[in-house]
């Protein structure tokens, strides 16, 4: 290629580059607008004028770099995740669209559930990671009390540092589970979680299993591990009147059901599927 590239030049490249090594086309364009911190629409006007030097050199490195398997958000260092910009890096999981619906249905089973009003009631995302589900939560619900948990003191860290950036004011206990609530005696209104439920052994494109957290990856030999822990705890720290609401993997919902069915003989436990028609909620309500 020429010396000087236009962007239009550095995207085509790129393009061509990550369907060579079976990555998305797409990518050259993400890592370009947040190198250049442009929104789409300004990226695209500006196709025809040239990128510096500088820019070129840090562009290349990062296609190169996703090409070899890098996520594209440990290369940006941030996600997108219910209209916000989440911080995110290896010690924690990529925020996915998928779990931007386990959300809506929690909140849809709210409202019924409370009537619409969520002041005094206190929830709980379980396995916080980056915090996106706590944050998003309170962020849209500004009346709850919010509380994120994980076993993984980075996690947190990173959970507070997007939690004070993003505005959100929650409190973080370190500990494995529902255990922190247990300990301390809080009853709950709500539970939310994305636990680990991948089957072990099985087969993940290296650009999850080399650079994502694996304990927020695989949920034991059948994937269902952390749904039968949940199962023990959860009657204990729930209040009688109450929500809770599973991410799932497709496949596993009535499984899953199944398991809950039995410490909640009497509340409605649903499977829902995602925009995609895959199985990805299952929510409890007594």
């Amino acid at each position: 290629m020429a010396e000087q590239h236009t962007i239009f030049q550095a995207l085509s490249w790129a393009s061509s580059f990550l369907k060579e090594y079976g990555r998305d086309s797409n990518a050259g364009e993400i890592l370009l607008r947040a190198q250049l911190n442009m929104s789409r629409s300004a990226l695209l006007a500006k196709l025809r004028e040239p990128l510096s030097g500088t820019d070129w050199n840090q562009f290349e490195k990062s296609v190169k770099e996703h090409a070899e398997g890098k996520p594209v958000q440990h290369i940006t260092g941030s996600e997108e995740f219910f209209g916000r910009t989440f911080m995110v890096n290896s010690d924690v999981l990529i925020p996915r669209p998928e779990t931007e619906e386990l959300i809506v249905a929690l909140l849809g089973k709210m409202e019924k559930s409370f009537e619409g009003s969520f002041s005094s009631l206190k929830a709980a995302d379980i396995g916080t990671g980056s915090g996106a589900i706590a944050i998003t939560l309170k962020l849209e619900k500004p009346e709850l009390s919010v509380y994120a948990t994980d076993l993984s003191e980075k996690a947190l860290e990173t959970a507070k540092n997007n939690a004070g950036r993003l505005g959100a004011d929650i409190v973080f206990l370190l500990g494995d589970l529902l255990q922190p609530f247990v300990d301390r005696g809080i009853k709950l209104d709500m539970v939310v979680s994305n636990p680990p439920y991948i089957p072990e052994g099985e087969n993940l494109s290296e650009v999850v299993s080399g650079h994502e957290p694996h304990s927020a990856l695989f949920g034991g030999e059948d994937g269902m591990d952390f749904y039968r822990r949940f199962s023990q705890v959860l009657p204990f720290v729930l209040k009688e009147q109450a929500v809770a609401a599973f991410e799932i993997g497709n496949g596993q919902g009535e499984e899953v059901q199944k398991i809950f069915s039995a410490g909640f003989p009497h509340a409605k436990i649903e499977v829902i599927r995602d925009i995609n028609g895959k199985e990805r909620i299952v929510t409890i309500v007594q």
